[in-house]
Order: C-alpha cells, then structure tokens, then sequence
C-alpha cells in the first residue's frame, strides 16, 4: 500500500501536471478549480488543499516554467560550443518547448500586460561570457556590427513573436495545428540566417 506521503506528491504532482497542460497546451487560462479537478480526476477540495487557491497553483507553475527555461538558458549559451552552435541549439529547444506549450508565450505576454514583471537580476558571468563572444564574432564578422541587446532581442523576438500571435495568425490565414507545427520548425534555418551573415 503506497505510503500516505508519497500519495500527496503524486496528487500534487498529477494536479501540476494537469493545470499545467489546460493552461499552457490548451490555453485554457480561465479554467477553474473545478476544470482542473474533472481533468485530474480528482476532488475539488484537493486543490485547496495542496494549493490553497486556483492562483497559487497557476503562480507555482509558471515561475516554475521560467526557472527550468532560465537553467536551460544558461546550459545551452554557456557551453563549450562555438557561438553559433550554441546560439542554433537554443533556438531548437525554444522552438520545440513552445510546440510543447504553445500558449505559454500568449500567457507570459499577458502577465507583463497586468503589470507582473520579472525580479531585477544583477549582471552575471554569463552576461559578460556573452557579450565577449558576442563581440569576437562581430570582429569575425559572422554578425553584423550592433549592440548585444539588440542581437538577444533579434533572437527572442524572430523566436517569440510567432507564438504569441499564433491563434490570430491560425484563424486569419486559415492554418491547421499541422501546418502551423510545421511552419515553426521551419523557422530555425531562417532565424540563423537572419542572425548571422554567410561566409
């Protein structure tokens, strides 16, 4: 028989799970208390219980989205690899994470539209790694010459922006999750060409 405790974090873990994949996958963001329980399989009560209220729950796993993709952030652009290695294997998890969860962008947009905005960092090594690699390229010329904020809003925007206006794009243009999919994938090749000049 499964230890009580060990029953708590696999129902809070499944609730997680659950209200993470209604909010980002669906873009369900309205979705209750209620909804989550009928989708988990579980009682109402068990929310409140685990979470105390709808938003907490909401809170915990979205700043918990975030903290994986800064590690992943920094794991990926603080490598070993060439700049341009690195730069091409974030672009692909970022492409693929936001298939995954494609309303996650959508929900992050609308958090900053309510005035909720990120803790203030101070200036990390990775930063400086950054911004020096940054510049040997630029001398290299494989970048043209602008400013590293410039290039990281290059980068994020060209990846970003599709996703946070998918569903208009989707319903405009008449585009199937399938084709959308598609499209996005084929956006790496792109995005590199944009960043960097050929030579």
């Amino acid at each position: 028989m499964m230890a009580k405790k060990e029953k708590d974090i696999e129902t809070e873990m499944l609730i997680k799970r659950t209200a993470k994949k209604l909010f980002f996958v669906d873009g369900k963001f309205n979705a209750t208390t209620q909804d989550i329980a009928d989708e988990a399989g579980v009682n109402r009560t068990l929310i409140n219980y685990y979470f105390r209220s709808r938003n907490n729950l909401l809170n915990l796993i979205f700043e918990a989205a975030i903290q994986r993709e800064e590690e992943l952030r920094h794991e990926y652009l603080s490598s070993d690899l060439g700049f341009k290695e690195k730069i091409e294997l974030y672009i692909d998890h970022a492409i693929q994470q936001a298939i995954a969860y494609p309303y996650l962008e959508t929900y992050i947009v609308s958090r900053i539209n309510d005035g909720c905005f990120f803790k203030e960092e101070e200036k990390t090594d990775f930063t400086s790694q950054f911004v020096a690699e940054f510049e040997k390229e630029v001398k290299k010329g494989t970048i043209e010459e602008i400013s590293p904020i410039q290039f990281m809003l290059n980068l994020t925007s060209l990846i970003s922006f599709p996703f946070a206006i998918r569903p208009l794009i989707q319903q405009k243009l008449k585009i199937s999750d399938d084709e959308y999919v598609q499209i996005i994938n084929d956006r790496k090749k792109i995005i590199m060409n944009m960043l960097f000049n050929k030579n």
